[in-house]
């Protein structure tokens, strides 16, 4: 089975990693929606980034190998 990309394509241990990290889960989870085009889950994670977003991401990112991606706005 192939690894799952998801920060910018980086490999799944490095995008856990910067995942636990609060900082850079803020900044890459907003960067990456905003790459992706969707410009209100980008603001969102803005200004929540530091919330229930964060926990999510890191639950998501160890049992699916992906950052949250609730919102396909």
């Amino acid at each position: 089975m192939a690894a799952k990309k998801d920060y910018f394509g980086l490999e799944w241990i490095v995008s856990l990693i910067l995942a636990i990290i609060p900082f850079t889960s803020w900044i890459c989870g907003a960067l990456t929606r905003f790459q992706e085009g969707k410009l209100v889950a980008g603001i969102i994670r803005l200004f929540f980034g530091f919330t229930i977003i964060w926990v999510l991401d890191l639950v998501f990112m160890i049992t699916q190998h992906q950052i949250c991606r609730l919102l396909n706005v």
